[in-house]
């Protein structure tokens, strides 16, 4: 149960969200808009008359201006119908349930890569802070920030899939259908996206844990006769837990953006795949809802991230 403080930190948060998802929804409208060509010459084909195109743009409300069009829209989404796919007339809300789990388990699967093997990396190079370890880690962490992921997935694509046939290419199983499967399918996908996010949790780590090892407090910890690993493990990475949660959901967020361009490399029918197909297709219902879901899932990972810190330090339920 949160207490007073931590019920009011979160209403806030809450409130201060709300201005957020709507420039966000809006911004996207609008760039969406400035898309050369027109949704509705598609819907009606090439050869169809000006009658038919027009009568087009009024079944879609596309004449109407674009302030009423996106207030329309976001009237509708705060009631839960998110429109139409302007294509196939699927409705939004039916292809996110469909393509949403498949991202997001890529992206847990790729922080839960990214905490595992990161973590540690960041715990030698800060326990032999100056030594050969320390130097490899901070320079791994450097050319894991600086190459970009869809590079590190073709790369991954032709040595290890179609050199080494060791994982598919392309594809995805449904971690509901086949849960080893989709772990199969999700592994280099994965490792594309936790490379950076590898490189980001153990050079964060290892310079939180430096400073703070390096203080009077733990100096005389160690004096006392504690074990380093104790002072290390046990109250070393307490003291940096705050720091590290916030690494981890910054990560999180940024691996949720990095996937729209992964999931056309290793062609996985997620979140990105849809974005990207639907804005080539002009298909804006399906961008504002994938839009809106992304969003709300950064907002979500947000507040689950501040409620956190109010565990771990609670001053912080006091600001």
């Amino acid at each position: 149960m949160l207490n007073p403080l931590q019920r009011r930190m979160l209403r806030r948060r809450i409130v201060q969200a709300v201005p957020v998802i709507i420039m966000a929804t809006f911004s996207v409208f609008m760039l969406l808009k400035l898309l050369p060509g027109d949704v509705a010459i598609t819907l009606a084909g090439e050869n169809a008359t000006s009658e038919r195109i027009e009568e087009i743009r009024q079944i879609h409300g596309l004449d109407r201006p674009l302030l009423v069009q996106y207030g329309q829209w976001a009237w509708n989404a705060v009631q839960g119908d998110l429109s139409n796919s302007l294509l196939s007339g699927e409705a939004v809300t039916t292809t996110l349930a469909r393509v949403f789990p498949n991202t997001m388990f890529i992206v847990c699967y790729a922080i839960v890569l990214s905490i595992v093997i990161g973590v540690p990396l960041g715990l030698l190079a800060a326990s032999q802070a100056g030594g050969l370890a320390d130097r490899l880690v901070m320079l791994g962490s450097s050319v894991g920030v600086a190459l970009p992921n869809f590079w590190i997935a073709m790369i991954l694509v032709v040595v290890l899939a179609l050199n080494r046939q060791l994982f598919p290419a392309t594809g995805f199983v449904s971690p509901w259908e086949d849960p080893l499967g989709a772990v199969w399918y999700a592994t280099l996908p994965a490792v594309a996206l936790a490379a950076s996010g590898v490189a980001e949790v153990a050079r964060q780590l290892r310079s939180s844990l430096v400073e703070v090892l390096n203080s009077q407090h733990f100096r005389t910890l160690h004096a006392k006769g504690l074990p380093f690993r104790t002072v290390l493990w046990k109250h070393g990475l307490r003291n940096v837990s705050v720091n590290l949660l916030t690494v981890i959901s910054l990560l999180v967020n940024r691996t949720l953006a990095a996937t729209v361009v992964v999931e056309v490399v290793f062609a996985i029918p997620g979140m990105g795949n849809t974005i990207v197909n639907a804005t080539l297709q002009r298909d804006f219902p399906v961008v504002q809802g994938a839009v809106l879901a992304m969003v709300l899932t950064v907002i979500t990972v947000n507040l689950i991230a501040d409620m956190l810190y109010s565990v771990l330090d609670p001053r912080i339920s006091q600001r």
